[in-house]
């Protein structure tokens, strides 16, 4: 072919596929030419990008599903022993579906593929086959097979605007050493580079300066992908399917005949399901062209890692979440690494910021010595020893420091079983039998199960004498593993049907029930000793069939959904992961995790320790026993790599000692369950008890402001070093030092970065925007993001030109139809939310700059937006109502914070706690027009039998209670008791437990208090209970991904809504007579240490809650300088009638009036404190 028609081939190739990219942008759920809203048969995938503590969570759309799972009409099925891989949504997918295309092609036209009867399919062939077939949305351009798969190039390799056409010279420089060649070779290589630099200098930044160059392998899940790596000026290429030659030369892959190739990672036949065997890519099969660009600035830390028990690979950790593992030629790592570490010098070597939890340096096992602790860095376990570290994230570290990674899943994160209860209704955490014994492996768990393990031990007796003695000839982690646990979810679905051939596997051996998983790995299956994965303790998705899959249907007749989960998750797959991670940090566990340390990670994972331990497992399963390099005979090759790819790897030992135990609280066994207040685990070092979430009654205000601003509040934040800083309105302090600000809002619609202490203006940006510039974030020191008029949200990125900063349009992001309000940004899980006038937020991925999704009908324009950095959660307010959404638009609660008689109520700011995530306690905490600071928090409620209110009925007692409200000196218990009210209203609309009646109980004596002081009424019936879960919105609400209601694994009467705390009053709230000048809460926040709140108004000034040590005024005291006279006896105080505050009610009465004591463990007053005599006989009653 001549150089002319290659270079218009590698042309027509590139402006298809960007033409499909942009297709793709015009025709998405609220792109330009889009619907407003998506279909409910739009199907979603787990997102590789890690968030924090390595945990992942995010989804993304899954364009392929349909095509990898189409309509098979049941006169096309046969008859076969396996379940053949279909989803029940295809069906209505194939009949509903409707071609919307600008250019008519009789090709496009919808596909059946034909079903195989051949048990090993070549997955690979198939999907490859399965591309090069139509798209299932609606497409402006013809989907012709001009394209051959090996010429595609992923979306991911276009994420900035400035994609043009690099120079060649530069790459040409590595291949001028060539005299060598013969003059036939020379032209062919010539040809040969021609053609490739078509294809590569399209995909390089403007200008760039290639250097080393490498081999590679990409690893991804199963399978590999060879390519090279690029280290250029500012970035590194990692690009799939390109080698390079002997002579520096880049050769694409396809182009070398299969005898001439030498591949990095051997390659292994494709094996039937029967042997579980490897799903190694065919390499008959095309390979897709991936490109991956990162910042040198962005690579967060280079591990060493291993693949296939070798030594040749390396996992690079991206600061966004993204990570890549990659295997090289054998002794070419170590060079490799160098080349990083000269090009990255900023890579991180700090224990709190590393995702190994300590420097590479470090120790594992540090001397016990005073010397050695001072001089050397403290390692991981030294923090985890301390509690300053979760359970959860010390076993992240441990995998992550022993080589287990999320991008290989034939040594993919090991964690443990930690309970054996999966039959109660109430999950008991003081209860020893509750939890698994940590101190013994799967396989040794019951004595007559590890009888025959031991009797396999003392006979074995190999003739050839190469395999030694072991307990166990099965793995607690192996592909297959992984891939059942989260088969339901994309795209370990493709994995797991790669190793069954194409098909999923009889029903009576899927993952069914965690029950019935447990059993067979615990005592029921000689043949199953697995352990858990991290997603067990994070992730809810995977134990749900989303996807509609065909799973077939067992013996006993079951047909196979979502995953059967144990009474005490009350059949809530949320409840199921809270409550599972709120068991891994209870004290017992912690007091045990190091025995299963030991036998994973530690000293007796070898030698006499795992022999006495009866954890001996076969001995290709240890790195260091095999050579796969060293292998000549290539049956043995591929026999060896075939084990060791489906039956797993052991991880690497990280202790030579026993493992150090974590330190706990003694608990009295006869105490009740351990709580999560009375747990020692934090990420703040500090017990959760001191949380002020977990006791909001005790929060005691500040008297003074902390800060007086000229205008109304707009930030609040608190520094690493607890120093408090604010803003107005119109600004925000730029990360991580906040030492400066931005500011907009100013005529000439201009961007200003400011000093925050001598508010000088240090560069200005102007005419960015078109319009008004209404709001914006900052989520790194090189990005800005701004929104307002013009309805499109902006990414800047800020570099310094000749000395001068400028800011670079990096994307505008087009969802919007009318102008944004509001933003939040998260750093944490590379997410944008943006509210807008148009009723709705939208999530946008920050790393791939790309819509993900919408959180749809909002009651009104969205005025604020806070991320929780922790889970994900989404807080949204529009007008007074409060909405919580998933990271994923999962619509979880929501509820009108107003209350009857305030009038119009708009909710200003709101922000989260972010402290001990599995803690029911975390609040949300919104600020808004009233002056008043409210707390929520989320709670499962079961429901009352009957769906129906009897909502007259229930105003009716309201109403009832408001009349007594108004006249407070009436010593009525039946009147004034404000706990009968509620429990006899929460009894008509819902059945509370007693922990949530027990909060509603004392949040309404506050509320009742409050109106006593004030004059004001607020009925507590309505602020505690008026509630609404995700079955608000019916008809209108968000349609993707499927609403909660869809996805309950079982119907049942529990509904997760927002409850009322607590709230705050002094200094700012309207309903307050002794607020001299109360005025709108306009921002709100929590203290790193979660015991502070800060509150600013509209007035410019920041006030602080705080859990203080000792007396003080609380929230809810009169003012001493607001009242004169008894409330009671009308009496009024003098020097010697001194005032006295109910330590209930917070009325000021005289000593007389307020002589009786009794405890409020309501208000945590657990000794005898002064009160009146109505809040007496009230709290007497309930004694």
């Amino acid at each position: 072919m001549a150089i002319y028609e290659l270079d218009n081939h590698h042309m027509h190739d590139f402006i298809h596929e960007t033409w499909l990219r942009t297709e793709r942008q015009l025709l998405r759920e609220r792109g330009i030419w889009g619907p407003p809203r998506g279909s409910s048969l739009d199907k979603y995938q787990l997102d590789m990008t890690e968030g924090p503590l390595r945990m992942r969570i995010k989804m993304e759309k899954n364009d392929e599903f349909y095509q990898n799972y189409p309509y098979r009409a049941k006169a096309d099925l046969r008859p076969t022993k396996y379940k053949s891989p279909v989803s029940r949504d295809s069906e209505q997918f194939h009949k509903t579906r409707r071609l919307e295309s600008l250019i008519e092609d009789e090709q496009n036209q919808p596909v059946a593929l034909p079903v195989s009867t051949d048990t090993s399919i070549d997955l690979d062939q198939d999907l490859s086959t399965s591309e090069n077939s139509l798209l299932t949305a609606p497409s402006l351009l013809p989907r012709t097979s001009c394209i051959p798969r090996s010429e595609t190039i992923d979306e991911e390799e276009l994420m900035d605007a400035d994609h043009v056409s690099a120079s060649t010279d530069d790459i040409g420089q590595s291949e001028a050493s060539t005299s060598s060649q013969s003059e036939s070779n020379l032209e062919e290589s010539v040809k040969t580079s021609l053609d490739n630099h078509q294809t590569l200098t399209r995909l390089l930044d403007e200008g760039e300066k290639i250097g080393p160059m490498f081999r590679c392998a990409r690893v991804q899940g199963l399978e590999s992908f060879e390519g090279i790596l690029l280290l250029g000026r500012e970035r590194y290429y990692i690009l799939d399917g390109f080698t390079l030659l002997e002579t520096n030369q880049i050769q694409d892959i396809d182009s070398i005949a299969e005898e001439y190739r030498d591949p990095i990672i051997p390659r292994v036949p494709h094996y039937t399901s029967s042997t579980n065997s490897s799903a190694a890519t065919s390499s008959n099969s095309p390979t897709k062209k991936l490109c991956l660009k990162f910042y040198y600035d962005d690579i967060r830390e280079v591990l060493k890692r291993r693949y296939l028990l070798q030594p040749i690979a390396l996992e690079l950790f991206n600061s966004d979440g993204r990570n890549v593992l990659l295997a090289f030629p054998p002794k070419n790592r170590n060079k490799v690494l160098t080349k990083l570490m000269s090009v990255a010098p900023s890579l991180t070597n700090h224990s709190l910021h590393s995702v190994a939890g300590q420097k590479q340096s470090t120790k594992m096992e540090q001397g016990s010595g005073l010397i050695s602790s001072l001089i050397s860095e403290r390692s991981v376990t030294s923090r985890w020893e301390r509690g300053e570290i979760s359970n959860f994230q010390y076993l992240m570290h441990l995998n992550t420091l022993a080589g287990r990674s999320y991008n290989d899943l034939m040594q993919y994160p090991v964690f443990p079983w930690i309970l054996s209860d999966y039959t109660s209704k109430e999950l008991q955490l003081d209860k020893p039998e509750t939890f698994r014994d940590l101190s013994k492996p799967m396989g040794a768990l019951t004595p007559e199960r590890l009888a025959q393990f031991q009797r396999r031990y003392k006979e074995w007796d190999d003739p050839t004498g190469e395999t030694p003695a072991y307990h166990y000839g099965t793995h607690y982690s192996s592909a297959m593993i992984v891939s059942s646990y989260l088969v339901r979810m994309e795209p370990f679905t493709q994995h797991f049907l790669s190793l069954q051939g194409g098909h999923f596997d009889l029903a009576d051996r899927m993952f069914h029930t965690i029950k019935e998983a447990y059993d067979s790995a615990s005592k029921t299956n000689m043949a199953d000793v697995k352990e858990l994965i991290p997603e067990f303790f994070y992730l809810p998705d995977f134990l749900l069939n989303t996807n509609k899959f065909e799973l077939g249907e067992k013996q006993s007749g079951v047909k196979l959904n979502h995953i059967g989960l144990p009474p005490w998750a009350k059949g809530d797959a949320r409840e199921f992961v809270r409550k599972h991670r709120e068991a891994l940090e209870c004290d017992y566990v912690s007091a045990h995790l190091h025995e299963w340390i030991d036998l994973i990670f530690g000293y007796k994972q070898q030698g006499k320790p795992a022999v006495e331990a009866n954890n001996v497992f076969h001995y290709l399963f240890y790195e260091g026993n095999v050579d796969i390099y060293s292998i000549d005979d290539p049956l043995k090759r591929n026999a060896i790599i075939g084990f060791i790819n489906n039956f797993g790897q052991i991880p690497k030992q990280l202790f030579k000692r026993p493992h150090p135990q974590k330190k706990v609280k003694k608990l009295d066994p006869a105490s009740s369950a351990p709580s999560p207040a009375t747990q020692s685990v934090s990420h703040y070092s500090v017990s959760s008890d001191r949380f002020f979430f977990s006791n909001p009654e005790c929060l005691k205000p500040c008297m003074s402001p902390l800060k007086e601003l000229q205008e109304s509040v707009g930030q609040i934040t608190q520094t690493e070093k607890l120093t408090v800083l604010a803003v107005e309105q119109h600004k925000i302090l730029l990360p991580p030092l906040y030492s400066k600000y931005l500011a907009w809002g100013f005529l000439d619609h201009s961007l200003r970065i400011c000093n925050y202490d001598s508010e000088k203006a240090l560069i200005v940006f102007e005419n960015l925007e078109s319009g008004e510039i209404l709001c914006a974030c900052c989520p790194n020191t090189r990005t800005i993001i701004t929104a307002g008029s013009s309805t499109v949200v902006n990414v800047w990125k800020l570099s310094d030109s000749r000395g001068k900063a400028v800011a670079k349009l990096r994307q505008p992001l087009y969802g919007h139809t009318a102008p944004v309000l509001c933003m939040a940004v998260s750093s944490a899980f590379n997410i944008l939310v943006s509210g807008s006038v148009d009723q709705t937020c939208i999530i946008w991925d920050l790393s791939r700059l790309r819509y993900v999704t919408q959180l749809a009908n909002h009651k009104a324009p969205v005025a604020a937006i806070a991320v929780n950095n922790l889970t994900g959660a989404i807080a949204s307010c529009a007008s007074s109502w409060l909405y919580l959404w998933s990271v994923n638009g999962e619509l979880l609660a929501s509820v009108d914070t107003a209350s009857t008689g305030i009038g119009s109520l708009q909710i200003n700011c709101v922000c989260m706690s972010e402290a001990n995530e599995w803690d029911t306690d975390n609040v949300i905490i919104t600020g808004s027009s009233d002056g008043v600071t409210r707390m929520w928090s989320v709670e499962l409620i079961k429901q009352s039998k009957s769906p129906f209110v009897n909502r007259s009925k229930l105003a009716s007692r309201a109403n009832e209670q408001t009349k007594s409200l108004d006249h407070p000196e009436l010593a009525s218990l039946d009147s004034t008791n404000p706990m009968t009210s509620v429990s006899s209203a929460s009894e008509e609309f819902v059945d509370l437990s007693s922990d949530a009646l027990l909060r509603s109980q004392s949040s309404s004596t506050q509320s009742v208090t409050s109106s006593l002081s004030v004059g004001r009424p607020v009925p507590t019936a309505r602020r505690t209970l008026s509630v609404q879960s995700e079955d608000s919105s019916t008809e209108e609400g968000r349609v993707q991904p499927v609403p909660a209601k869809r996805r309950t694994v079982s119907e049942c009467n529990w509904k997760r809504q927002l409850i009322f705390r607590s709230k705050l009053t002094m200094h700012t709230a309207y309903e307050r007579k002794d607020n001299k000048e109360p005025a709108a809460v306009t921002a709100v926040a929590c203290s790193r240490d979660h015991r502070s709140v800060f509150v600013g108004d509209a007035k410019g000034r920041v006030f602080s809650w705080s859990m203080a040590e000792g007396s003080g005024p609380a929230d809810h005291w009169i003012k001493d300088e607001e009242q004169d006279s008894c409330t009671q006896c009308d009496s009024k105080f003098t020097t010697t009638n001194r005032r006295h505050h109910c330590r209930n009610c917070g009325q000021l009465f005289c000593a007389k009036c307020s002589k009786h004591e009794i405890e409020v463990p309501q208000r945590k007053y657990y000794k005898p404190v002064r009160v009146c005599l109505v809040c007496y006989k009230t709290l007497k009653s309930h004694t």
